[in-house]
């Protein structure tokens, strides 16, 4: 595990993509790894993330496609990201199946909601705490567009962060990930109304379910949710209702 470096200034309006030519000037901006797929995936391309240094500090911003076409990835675009984990009364863990339409890890099973902020006000960030209350917004937006989940049923305050990952992954030669990755947990009961152009299926599982499934050849899962998994997740789960605290805003960002 390495340590972030500290940062004091902070963030709360959007950032400029002025940087990302100047850092990446032969950074690939090709449509043509677009062609033939589904046209809402492909819009959804064009939302801006966050480009990071490698201690999460903000240094421009990029295009969801130029951030995660592995060409870019391989020259160090780096970018931040989140993944919730959502728990309902019987501290079941609610799954989702990614959509056949997804350009990147589509049909794959993982956690309940991974997704970005964006370079907007309210999900943007350049210390630690704005950054986690940034990650925090966007996951209610996207609980709401990918799960249908209301943000009346997943209040900010009720989001705990634990910690932040590092890591790289392809999806297949043209596409792959390359993100630090905020993980919030959440206690919830919600009504679910996925989007099938995002989600194929859900569905609620124990730990012992969830280590079932691994061993099922079957079944595919995303790479960012094996690692949670088999370095933290499931110590985490066990501590849900009592002793969390001790596993909650982590300083250092851990590198996968």
């Amino acid at each position: 595990m390495s340590s972030t470096a500290t940062t004091t200034a902070t963030t709360t309006a959007p950032i400029t993509a002025d940087a990302i030519l100047r850092l990446f000037p032969d950074i690939d901006t090709s449509g043509a790894a677009l062609e033939g797929h589904d046209e809402e995936q492909i819009r959804l391309m064009d939302e801006v993330c966050i480009v990071l240094d490698e201690n999460d500090f903000p240094i421009g911003t990029a295009s969801k496609k130029l951030c995660h076409l592995m060409t870019n990835i391989n020259k160090g675009l780096l970018h931040r990201a989140f993944s919730v984990f959502l728990f309902n009364d019987k501290n079941e863990l609610l799954l989702q199946q990614r959509a056949s339409e997804k350009i990147t890890f589509p049909d794959m099973w993982t956690n309940t909601c991974c997704s970005h902020p964006l370079n907007v006000s309210n999900e943007t960030g350049a210390n630690l705490p704005d950054a986690v209350l940034g990650v925090k917004h966007a996951a209610q937006r996207k609980l709401e567009h990918e799960l249908g989940i209301k943000k009346e049923q997943v209040p900010l305050e009720d989001f705990r962060f634990l910690t932040r990952i590092h890591y790289k992954a392809p999806s297949d030669g043209q596409w792959g990930e390359h993100e630090i990755d905020y993980i919030l947990f959440i206690k919830a009961n919600v009504d679910l109304a996925p989007n099938p152009n995002e989600v194929k299926a859900t569905q609620y599982v124990s730990a012992d379910r969830l280590k079932q499934m691994f061993e099922d050849p079957s079944l595919k899962f995303t790479p960012w949710f094996k690692l949670i998994c088999n370095s933290m997740l499931f110590e985490w789960w066990a501590h849900l209702d009592s002793g969390l605290e001790k596993y909650m805003n982590e300083q250092e960002i851990r590198r996968m």
